[in-house]
């Protein structure tokens, strides 16, 4: 996403249709060992009918455990020295924070099919994580941004966009949520749209500490005065399902996929990049440095680099993915979503999640705690 400000959709899917896998030949040696792999990985990103694909295609059986939060990747790394398991998915915009850590791989991308893949998308593997000079530690998996979700039975947007704003304002009191830290970010988006910051002042926060203690000083004193007017704090994508169909709220600041999943299950429910831009990222996969199935975590890539098995995927987890021709694969309603969900220029305005060093993510957990205790 290092291009984030110059994507469209040709070029994130580009050469759709263009590029067919062939089902890739396993070794023995995959199927002849534990024949399992142990990953952890963002909850809603491997739909059933795509994990018994993969164990009926292979032999190879996925002990899955899904997960809410880049936090929640690192500490269990941390707490077991890397062991456990095979595959886990950081953000790219994680790498500052695993590199000193020391708690992944290298990946043998001599066995990675590579140019399956968007070149850009690839690339933040090679730049960002090529710790110490030893190789990629990263691959691109799914891709994807954080935007506003909204009941189109009981509410719409004032414009022709929606704004990171509408999840604060009085008018939709108690009947809105989001992730506190990334909602805390897109108040302060809204917070310089609206001439309450100066502009720039968010992404300047990501510099120094300094900076950020200043920015994010403002931004928390904001949100607490308006923390009376969120229904909900969300933690992963089941939430934010229940949150809009079964908890009352009508418009919340999410991800892009449990929302469309939503809609294209036939749910009056619409997700849009906001009017100050939505934020992107792409979730990859790593290798922990205790990995103990290296075949079948290749297995697994090999499999997950298909255009028709991303494709198929895409349909039921409502995100998108790096694999060229992957959409070819997917459904109308898929391309459809997608369309509505990013209009106009939205795509040349999405902000990319920056980098984020330690020090930062110290110190916004300071203020994240700060309003969530409010």
């Amino acid at each position: 996403m290092t291009e984030a400000k110059k994507l469209s959709r040709r070029t994130v899917l580009k050469g759709a249709g263009a590029v067919t896998l062939a089902a890739p030949l396993y070794s023995k040696s995959a199927l002849a060992s534990s024949g399992e792999i142990n990953i952890m990985m963002w909850s809603d990103y491997l739909p059933p009918d795509f994990l018994s694909a993969f164990e009926s295609e292979t032999g190879i059986k996925v002990n899955y455990t899904g997960i809410g939060s880049n936090e929640e990747i690192i500490n269990k790394m941390k707490a077991t020295k890397g062991q456990g398991f095979d595959l886990v998915s950081p953000t790219n915009n994680r790498s500052l924070q695993w590199e000193p850590l020391e708690l992944l791989q290298p990946f043998d991308m001599a066995r990675v099919k590579i140019d399956a893949v968007n070149p850009a998308m690839a690339k933040i593997g090679t730049d960002a994580w090529n710790f110490g000079g030893a190789g990629s530690h990263w691959l691109p998996h799914i891709w994807g941004t954080e935007g506003i979700a909204y009941r189109t039975d009981l509410w719409l947007p004032a414009g022709d966009a929606p704004s990171y704003g509408d999840v604060w304002s009085e008018e939709n009191a108690g009947k809105t949520m989001g992730r506190a830290h990334s909602m805390m970010l897109g108040a302060g988006l809204f917070m310089e749209r609206s001439g309450e910051m100066e502009p720039g002042s968010i992404w300047s926060a990501y510099n120094d500490e300094e900076t950020m203690r200043k920015v994010w000083g403002q931004v928390t004193d904001w949100c607490i005065a308006r923390k009376g007017r969120i229904k909900l704090i969300w933690n992963d994508a089941d939430t934010q399902k229940n949150g809009l169909m079964n908890e009352g709220v009508i418009v919340g600041q999410t991800w892009d996929g449990p929302p469309l999943a939503l809609k294209a299950a036939g749910e009056p429910v619409h997700y849009q990049a906001p009017i100050e831009g939505a934020m992107a990222w792409v979730d990859g996969m790593a290798i922990p440095s205790g990995a103990a199935n290296m075949d079948q975590i290749y297995a697994f890539i090999d499999f997950a680099y298909r255009a028709d098995q991303a494709g198929h995927a895409i349909d039921s987890h409502g995100y998108n993915s790096p694999v060229l021709g992957a959409d070819a694969f997917s459904g109308d309603v898929y391309k459809k979503n997608f369309q509505e969900a990013y209009p106009g220029d939205s795509l040349a305005n999405l902000n990319p999640w920056p980098a984020e060093a330690p020090w930062y993510a110290d110190v916004r957990t300071e203020f994240v705690n700060k309003f969530t205790s409010a």
